[in-house]
């Protein structure tokens, strides 16, 4: 069992709100420019700049790649100024690079901290999602269900038909079929171009967002991310690594990764209490973007501790001058 005796995760939390409000405050600078790089650099630059600002031992498990790849923030990296619990760090500077530089929705800073040794060191290789919101009896649906079963047995646990459901999913050609079976349910989908981990998090504020689960492949790291959330919010994730090739099981190995089949809970990719932010980029249907205001930049922040099931939503204005 993890040691979480000397994690402060009510006093660290605030300061993880600054380090995803600085990455977006940077990163919206450039919102519709049409740079990708320069948009997730920006990002990577403030976060990196605040985490070190922290008084943490913090170690990057889910970052920007592996050091070789990655400038900053890599997979490994020793963030913070060593005065603190040790903890580890999972984190997306700028969920939505292509959604930021072409000024899209649901663009969004992401970062989660919990107790060292808390959270499943995903290589980069891709995973099946699968997540539902709160409320609903353990593997209402599962992956040994089909697509088109699991809208079934969420509308029926929902008391609802299955027009009733609406589904996220990535719009990628390796999810045609599965689309296509969904169809047939009569279910809505909602398509996203980019962004999983707001697409997961859109099923735990289901009133809000409207949709009710999501499924289908994406970064493995984003995934652990979306479990880091789902902790914070209540509801159900489910994962499964998927390899293309050698070089991506060799990854998964380097990882620690020894178990190519497991399919990991939402407790089991995250194993201790986590503490979570996101905030707005582009205006989303989560979190509003960031907006400039004459000489202020304005955020809106959303701040999670799944010990307490805490949610709050934080408005910040910094001068600009």
């Amino acid at each position: 069992m993890t040691d979480t005796t000397d994690f402060a995760d009510r006093m660290l939390s605030l300061g993880l709100a600054r380090v995803s409000e600085a990455a977006a405050i940077a990163s919206a600078k450039l919102i519709g420019r049409g740079d990708e790089k320069a948009a997730d650099q920006a990002a990577v630059n403030a976060m990196r700049e605040q985490l070190n600002m922290l008084d943490i031992a913090g170690v990057v498990v889910i970052g920007e790649g592996e050091r070789d790849e990655a400038p900053m923030l890599f997979i490994g990296e020793e963030v913070g100024t060593g005065n603190g619990p040790g903890v580890d760090i999972a984190l997306d500077p700028l969920e939505g690079t292509t959604l930021t530089a072409k000024d899209m929705p649901n663009a969004l800073t992401v970062i989660a901290m919990g107790p060292r040794g808390s959270m499943l060191h995903a290589p980069d290789v891709y995973m099946d999602k699968l997540a539902i919101g709160p409320g609903y009896p353990v593997d209402t649906v599962t992956f040994a269900m089909s697509p088109a079963e699991r809208v079934r047995n969420l509308a029926k646990a929902k008391g609802c038909e299955p027009d009733q459901i609406t589904v996220c999913v990535l719009e990628r050609p390796r999810h045609e079929e599965m689309i296509a079976e969904l169809r047939e349910t009569g279910c809505a989908i909602r398509l996203i171009t980019d962004g999983d981990v707001a697409g997961v998090i859109h099923c735990a504020e289901a009133a809000k967002t409207g949709i009710d689960m999501y499924m289908g492949s994406g970064g493995a790291p984003e995934g652990v991310l979306a479990a880091a959330a789902l902790k914070c919010m209540g509801g159900q994730f489910y994962g499964r690594l998927t390899f293309r090739n050698d070089d991506e099981r060799g990854r998964a190995t380097r990882a620690g990764i020894t178990d190519f089949d497991r399919i990991y809970t939402r407790d089991e990719l995250v194993t201790a209490d986590v503490i979570f932010a996101a905030t707005g980029v582009t205006d989303g249907s989560i979190l509003d973007g960031a907006t400039k205001d004459g000489n202020f930049m304005e955020t809106e922040t959303i701040l999670m501790r799944s010990k307490t099931g805490s949610v709050r939503r934080i408005k910040y204005r910094q001068n600009n001058n």
